[in-house]
């Protein structure tokens, strides 16, 4: 096909994959601009916004709670699982580009467990069903970002190979989200640790806070499109792409929190990219 592009695998035979791509990119970009019309996933700073919706509608709280720690467990665990799992499957990891691609995405996840575990400072809670949600997204984009490189196996290599500067991307992504997840860590320590009461929060320092309200998701982005350079396949595109709108969303809602909270933040810092977004 002339009109596809050079540093992507040719689209796969199943539908399936088809469909999951066009699907994952659909409701991770439609949760983005969920974020921005108000209507926040709730877990982080925004489990208040919206448990204080609630309670103010009338609606109730509804739903069982989880600590927030046990909450991002729920999240992460199940698809670091699936990574891990997918190098014990006979014929599921086969090439280097799979390989590179299934480690990538074990690393990723092993290092939001240990970060939920030993980083990050929690004090509220998180509705399961937000765990729930998040978690089975993220089972079902690892495995079906496997399985669309499982059916690559066969093909040749795109022209443009982008395999290791992918590793590259990766990389910097994955170091420049847990430098920034370990100051926000120190900031909350600063702030009172993860004691009960009530939760104190500041405007963020060092890193690139100064710039950005979240160069974290900046970096995990990056980690992503490192992931669809690794993969060069559609629907790992489609999937960095969709998380680069969800994460946008997210971040402009969370400028606008900050805002709302501290009468001095500035407004040379933007919500996700420096100088521009």
């Amino acid at each position: 096909m002339w009109w596809w592009p050079a540093f992507l695998y040719p689209p796969p035979a199943p539908a399936f994959v088809a469909a999951a791509s066009v699907a994952q990119f659909a409701l991770l970009a439609n949760a983005g601009l969920g974020e921005l019309r108000g209507e926040h996933m709730a877990y982080s700073k925004f489990w208040q916004v919206v448990a204080g919706k609630k309670k103010n509608g009338g609606g109730g709280g509804g739903g069982a709670l989880l600590p927030s720690r046990q909450g991002m467990l729920v999240a992460y665990v199940p698809a670091f699982v699936a990574a891990a799992a997918s190098f014990a499957v006979p014929g599921a990891v086969v090439g280097v580009r799979a390989q590179v691609l299934s480690a990538a995405l074990t690393v990723h996840f092993l290092k939001r467990i240990l970060e939920v575990l030993f980083i990050h400072q929690y004090s509220g809670s998180m509705p399961l069903n937000t765990a729930a949600t998040i978690s089975s997204s993220y089972l079902v984009i690892t495995a079906t970002m496997i399985y669309a490189q499982h059916l690559a196996a066969g093909l040749p290599d795109p022209p443009v190979d982008l395999l290791y500067p992918g590793v590259a991307v990766f990389a910097v992504g994955i170091a420049g989200n847990f430098y920034h997840h370990y100051l926000l860590s120190q900031l909350r320590n600063a702030a009172g640790g993860s004691g009960g009461g009530e939760r104190q929060y500041r405007i963020p320092t060092g890193g690139l806070f100064g710039l950005a309200a979240c160069p974290h998701y900046l970096f995990e982005i990056v980690g992503f499109f490192g992931f669809a350079m690794i993969a060069q396949t559609a629907h790992a595109l489609a999937v960095a792409s969709g998380t680069a709108a969800y994460l946008a969303g997210r971040s402009c809602a969370t400028r606008r929190w900050y805002e709302s909270k501290f009468e001095d933040f500035p407004d040379s810092i933007k919500a996700l990219v420096p100088y521009i977004l």
